[in-house]
């Protein structure tokens, strides 16, 4: 597996054989391994690239360029013989296509924009790569980012690693798919009301959504500049935390260090997040806090008042409408893309072409009104985020918990509507949960929980206080530590395997 024998004291974190040795590991642990000469940065490629193949039916990336992977591997290799030691060095990671990259082209998720190579990077993609990282390839997505089920009219329905007849969410689908494939370590993806912490949530893996503004955006197609962030898909949340050091500069950032739970405080709302819940999550949600308290952590019931749904929704989804004409315009434009934002209404696929005309479009009849936009931004996100700070501030809460969607991952034949507790929901049901923190700016991450019955991934959320996101990502280490670690997914052709049952 490596030009270099793992050692006896080294082994247990490159422990197995052959390609499943490799592709197990995390971005810390693969930059470790390869730093110490453990592994090779480009049998570590090589290990990755033979998993894509075999995964191309899940349709996690509409690019990747295997000789510049390799290529990559191998310079990395050399530099790290020659005493190099950057913290990502020789890393490969997922990159979604609505991510500039000057070296692969970058399609937004649509079929127009195929072969278009944009003449810089995204900034996020530079850090990385000034970080020693390799940029694997390019994660499909749901067109232009909108929506959250993985469906791509032009580059294929992304399927659920853990059974390939249910969907991935979105819009990182490829993302988190690639990620819960073992394709990649970690993936980049974007988040404006859930579009990181959904997808994570259905494909079993870590899903990291910063403070809205703490990453860099530049480079990446916009949705809503107000609540658009970029963040990470990853399976531990360890490489959520190094990745975070190095995207923000603050490697040398301390932060709050938790050996337990023991005096750590969440609050959950069940009027607001359990009120419509498929029983096999609220049933894992209950688990996952009783663990939390057997682990020395408080548990408390909190009421977030009773317009919170309604304050929530309506922040989030007017800015999301609102903004995009203006934020996809001004991207276009400022990056010298082949195609104006007309044309990419008219390329999209009937359901989003008619959301677009319906309140997306200036002067058509859903498009909010100058007064009532100011109103969501002065008046309506302000109050959400004094709701939120009264609890963290008043009630000493370290992170609200709750499930991250109310439902595992539906069908894919049933995407569009389906039941859940006996009730039928629109497909954006799945960011119920996830729209407030989004509105609100915060940071949230979603951690895998538990698989149900079926063998479908269940993911639990934590949310933060603003700017509090190195104390999330601490405490977020200790919750990992108490959940039952997730099963990869297990494959016979096509077929997904659970408890030795087809």
């Amino acid at each position: 597996m490596s030009d270099t024998p793992v050692t006896d004291t080294d082994r247990s974190s490159t422990e197995g054989s052959g390609n499943s040795q490799l592709t197990e590991l995390g971005v810390a642990a693969a930059a470790a391994a390869i730093r110490r000469g453990d592994i090779t940065a480009e049998s570590y490629a090589s290990s990755l690239l033979d998993q894509a193949r075999t995964q191309s039916e899940i349709h996690s990336f509409v690019t990747i360029d295997e000789s510049a992977v390799l290529a990559a591997a191998r310079a990395a290799d050399k530099t790290r013989a020659a005493g190099a030691t950057a913290p990502l060095l020789g890393v490969p990671l997922g990159v979604k296509d609505s991510y500039q990259t000057q070296d692969l082209p970058t399609s937004l998720g649509l079929g127009s924009l195929r072969n278009f190579a944009p003449s810089t990077d995204a900034e996020i993609v530079t850090i990385i790569k000034g970080a020693g990282a390799i940029v694997f390839g390019k994660n499909n997505l749901v067109e232009m980012s909108y929506g959250v089920t993985g469906h791509n009219a032009e580059y294929g329905q992304v399927l659920n690693p853990y059974h390939h007849d249910h969907l991935s969410g979105g819009s990182s689908s490829g993302s988190a798919a690639s990620v819960a494939a073992r394709i990649v370590p970690a993936s980049l993806g974007g988040d404006t009301v859930g579009s990181i912490r959904v997808p994570a949530a259905l494909n079993g893996v870590v899903g990291y959504k910063p403070t809205t503004g703490r990453w860099p955006r530049g480079g990446v197609a916009p949705i809503s500049h107000t609540l658009d962030t970029t963040g990470l898909l990853a399976r531990h949340v360890e490489d959520a935390l190094l990745i975070d050091q190095i995207v923000t500069g603050r490697v040398d950032d301390r932060r709050t260090v938790r050996s337990d739970l023991r005096g750590a405080r969440f609050a959950y709302a069940p009027k607001h997040y359990l009120n419509l819940t498929d029983p096999e999550v609220e049933r894992q949600f209950h688990d996952t806090v009783d663990r939390l308290r057997e682990a020395g952590a408080d548990v408390v019931a909190v009421d977030l008042g009773d317009d919170f749904t309604a304050l929530a929704e309506r922040t989030a989804w007017n800015l999301f409408l609102r903004d995009t004409y203006q934020a996809v315009t001004a991207f276009l434009r400022e990056n010298d893309y082949p195609v104006s934002v007309d044309d990419v209404h008219h390329s999209l696929k009937p359901q989003l072409q008619d959301v677009w005309s319906a309140a997306v479009l200036p002067g058509s009849p859903g498009y909010l009104s100058d007064e009532d936009y100011a109103a969501t931004l002065g008046t309506d996100r302000p109050a959400l985020q004094r709701r939120f700070a009264r609890v963290f501030e008043r009630d000493g809460v370290d992170a609200l918990i709750f499930p991250t969607t109310p439902a595992p991952a539906p069908r894919i034949a049933d995407q569009w509507e389906f039941t859940v507790a006996g009730q039928k929901v629109q497909h954006l049901f799945l960011a119920k949960n996830t729209v407030p923190a989004s509105g609100a700016g915060l940071p949230g991450i979603s951690l895998p929980a538990g698989l149900t019955r079926a063998g479908l991934p269940i993911g639990i959320e934590l949310n933060g206080a603003w700017s509090h996101d190195r104390e999330l990502l601490a405490l977020a280490l200790q919750v990992e530590r108490v959940l039952a670690p997730l099963p990869p997914p297990v494959w016979l052709g096509s077929t997904r395997h659970v408890d030795g049952r087809v």
